[in-house]
């Protein structure tokens, strides 16, 4: 293993998961706002799973995001 490449790669691939999330989280906040299915004083509860299925890997991230 090219421990360069693979690190390059995992920051490529992270950088993407963490942008293309972001935008999408901010999507589905300002619809549901903009359609009264939330009030934006909530914490909504948000839920990451990350998988590897050739290696059998899961992780799991959970937190709130607070919207005030």
């Amino acid at each position: 293993m090219n421990t360069d490449v693979f690190n390059m790669e995992l920051r490529q691939f992270l950088k993407k998961v963490g942008v293309t999330s972001q935008r999408e989280i901010e999507n589905v906040v300002n619809h549901a706002l903009e359609h009264g299915e939330i009030e934006g004083n909530e914490r909504l509860r948000t839920v990451m799973t990350l998988k590897i299925d050739q290696l059998e890997f899961t992780h799991i991230i959970e937190d709130d995001i607070a919207l005030e």
